[in-house]
């Protein structure tokens, strides 16, 4: 990039948050803080109202903007949304360009516009998968998102999966990611006094109610790494033949792949678990092409159902 785009892009930047620091100028183009110094003071030069305060960052002078395009705070998000998707889910090319876009919109926003953004920013995470998303009830999704801008409590009647039952809790939302083809609300349950993932799919009704919550709670970013230092995993190993190996390639991240590598006409792949017991079934239906190396309570567990399997299945009195 040259230095007229790159100062140009710089403009853009700085239009496209209330404070921009120096050095997130310098990571974005990786240049020096003393090459970001010489640009803005082109800038200024230029007549840009720029208003730069030491260990703070640079600001331009309300008013002064591009042309103006307006967006309600519900496309704002949208866009935000959008970003997550690309930036996960796409080559780093159109990750690039989406977010050069990114930096065009957020530049042209009011200030309330680019401070809900920025408040939003931690709200909205996609984790990176390569399952085919699946279709379902996500409708929710923009008053959920609506509710955490506001910071109003959510009404809303949920199916649980495990019990079977349909419940009606009254939830402040933390955020909202997306994983294997859902959506996911984590937000304090007042009906169970803790936090909890709603797979959004499966809450039938939400509505957002008149009463505010105070905004204690963690950050999702916060929320997601603290639940995932929590969690006890078992690294498993395991040696698969190469000729089933394709058929493993949509459920392996089910079951917490973490890397793979060929040895011989076999391939090594390891994996970290939250569940013995489900990896053992999970096995199973392959095992006669696979060979477990690590850990031995998983052989013997795998042993334990192939022998209960055995003694149902063949030990019966034919008559």
């Amino acid at each position: 990039m040259n230095r007229i785009d790159r100062i140009s892009a710089i403009l853009i930047q700085l239009q496209s948050r209330r404070v921009v620091k120096a050095s997130d100028i310098a990571e974005r183009f990786n240049i020096s803080l003393r090459t970001v110094y010489r640009d803005v003071k082109t800038l200024e030069e230029a007549g840009i109202p720029l208003i730069g305060e030491a260990g703070v960052g640079y600001s331009i002078m309300d008013g002064y903007r591009l042309p103006p395009v307006m967006f309600t705070k519900e496309e704002a998000t949208a866009f935000l949304t959008a970003e997550k998707f690309v930036e996960k889910l796409t080559d780093t090319s159109t990750s690039a360009n989406y977010k050069s876009a990114m930096y065009k919109v957020r530049a042209i926003l009011k200030t309330t516009e680019k401070d809900l953004l920025e408040s939003m920013d931690d709200r909205i995470a996609v984790v990176k998968t390569i399952e085919r998303p699946v279709t379902g009830n996500n409708d929710h999704i923009q008053t959920i998102l609506n509710s955490i801008a506001l910071k109003n409590v959510l009404s809303l009647n949920y199916f649980a999966q495990h019990s079977q039952e349909h419940t009606k809790r009254f939830v402040e939302p933390v955020g909202i990611f997306y994983m294997a083809g859902f959506w996911h609300l984590i937000g304090y349950c007042r009906l169970r006094n803790d936090y909890r993932d709603f797979r959004i799919d499966r809450i039938k009704n939400l509505s957002i109610t008149d009463e505010y919550y105070t905004d204690e709670h963690p950050s999702l970013k916060d929320y997601i790494t603290k639940k995932t230092k929590e969690k006890v995993l078992d690294a498993v190993v395991i040696v698969v033949d190469k000729a089933i190996h394709p058929h493993l390639e949509n459920q392996k991240y089910f079951s917490g792949f973490i890397s793979e590598k060929t040895v011989g006409d076999a391939v090594e792949m390891t994996f970290l678990t939250e569940s013995l017991e489900g990896f053992a079934r999970w096995y199973m239906m392959y095992g006669e092409r696979a060979e477990i190396i690590t850990p031995d309570s998983l052989k013997d567990r795998v042993r334990e159902l192939a022998e209960k399997l055995m003694q149902r299945n063949f030990n019966s009195v034919a008559y």
